[in-house]
């Protein structure tokens, strides 16, 4: 019994010795909590400054990173050999660089006034316009135009003079709008000479070659049998050459009058198509190809007739020339409304957002189609995808080789008019679709493999002025 009760008070001890130690340490860690958060609130004042301090110089140094990056980029802009103007929300004039003062014939005192209206400084209303599609659409937009400036003397308005310039906008934040400029007068002269110069060779050239013709027709039949070969040769090549004179004349002279001389008149544009094709089939029946017409009987469009027949006949001419025998030349039209004043056309996206109608026009045929590197180069001037008519010869000069089994490129089609490979038909094309406002391309059909030539015309005539 002794020994019980001196362990329960040996075990007394140790227990109270074990709380007043662990008191101990507790009060310790008390004490040490409130010195270290005294200190603490001793040193906030002084990090928090410090921190601050770091912040303000971090930033301090981007915002002069960003001012650099802004001036030098305002300082590209400035010295800019094309035009840049942008205007905000609300079609004022913020900035422009020197070049767009100059092409506008904006004055500096204009410039430093307070924010005006674009359409104040600059009086063009196609530049206005182009801003409000562009900002519209939210997508860069293209548009030419030829501007007037606007003199401050009544007595000079007659005196100036405009010139042609395309600009190129593009949407920016808080529906600004960024504007490219720049000039097409170079290139309109550039483009001018080279239609002069080929009308001048074309009209040197046709009455000597008229001539020619005449007297190798003349003595065609006063020469040895033998002979008479090399003298159709020669009537087929200087009527290749007359034809090519024709077409060159021809396409000059709708450079010069067109659009302003489009005479349109309602007509039912299927048997438009039916008339051209029946004056080709003298070449169609030599081949044996049928007409495969998909689309409506009566679609009425607004259209110059002899224009658009010519259209006609060029392309279904090519489609023939490229069928192979026994085969089929495909034609589809149809009609769609849109709301872009020109949805087709890439190069000239113009963004109107007016409800219009058009027509689409199909001539694919089952030929071997065009090379896909040409594709880009279809409607430039002399342009063919025929390997076999531009040899090289020994002497290394470009020469055209009509082989053995080739049938005559210069064919009658039956209303008078002759069947040209000047490798002019498609520019002629294309010049007349676009005095109608449309426009052609040129892509090789996936289901036949041939040529596949499009054509997207407004179905009332409004010309370009």
């Amino acid at each position: 019994m002794t020994i019980f009760l001196a362990f329960l008070l040996g075990l007394s001890i140790g227990l109270g010795f074990v709380l007043w130690q662990r008191s101990r340490l507790q009060r310790g860690f008390r004490q040490l909590n409130r010195e270290l958060s005294a200190a603490e609130d001793r040193a906030s004042p002084s990090a928090s400054a410090a921190q601050l301090a770091l912040t303000v110089t971090q930033q301090q140094r981007v915002q002069h990173d960003l001012q650099q990056q802004r001036d030098g980029y305002r300082a590209v802009l400035e010295n800019a050999p094309i035009g840049f103007l942008r205007v905000d929300d609300e079609n004022r004039l913020v900035w422009c660089n020197a070049q767009a003062r100059s092409l506008l014939e904006i004055e500096p005192s204009e410039e430093a006034d307070s924010i005006r209206l674009l359409l104040e400084i600059v009086r063009s209303y196609e530049l206005d316009q182009l801003v409000e599609h562009t900002r519209n659409a939210q997508q860069p937009c293209q548009q030419d135009w030829v501007f007037y400036p606007v003199s401050p003397d009544p007595t000079k308005i007659s005196q100036q003079m405009g010139y042609p310039m395309r600009g190129h906008g593009f949407p920016l934040p808080n529906h600004q709008v960024g504007v490219f400029l720049e000039s097409r007068e170079e290139a309109e002269t550039l483009k001018q000479q080279r239609d002069r110069w080929a009308s001048d060779v074309a009209h040197e050239l046709k009455t000597p070659l008229t001539s020619i013709r005449l007297v190798a027709e003349t003595l065609e039949y006063r020469v040895e049998p033998g002979l008479r070969g090399w003298i159709q040769r020669l009537v087929n090549e200087t009527t290749r050459l007359s034809t090519l004179v024709q077409d060159l004349l021809e396409l000059s002279h709708l450079e010069r009058s067109l659009p302003q001389v489009l005479s349109c008149e309602t007509l039912n544009l299927p048997d438009l198509i039916q008339a051209a094709w029946i004056s080709l089939e003298p070449l169609s029946q030599k081949k044996q190809l049928q007409l495969d017409y998909q689309g409506s009987d009566h679609l009425p469009v607004q259209v110059d007739q002899h224009r658009i027949y010519r259209v006609l006949i060029n392309l279904l001419d090519n489609s023939i020339k490229h069928s192979p025998p026994w085969g089929v030349v495909q034609v589809k039209l149809w009609s769609e409304t849109t709301n872009d004043a020109n949805p087709h056309n890439a190069d000239k996206a113009s963004c109107t957002c007016a409800d219009e109608e058009w027509v689409t026009l199909q001539v694919i045929d089952a030929g071997p189609g065009f090379p896909e590197s040409d594709l880009p180069f279809v409607f430039e001037r002399f342009y063919k995808t025929d390997p076999s008519r531009a040899q090289i010869s020994d002497a290394g000069i470009a020469c055209v080789v009509k082989p053995d089994h080739e049938e005559d490129a210069d064919q009658s089609t039956g209303d008078g008019q002759r069947r040209s490979s000047t490798g002019l038909g498609l520019a002629i094309v294309q010049q007349i679709v676009e005095a109608h406002r449309g426009n052609v391309n040129a892509c090789n059909y996936a289901e036949t493999g041939g040529a596949c030539l499009t054509i997207h015309l407004p179905r009332h005539c409004t010309p370009d002025a």
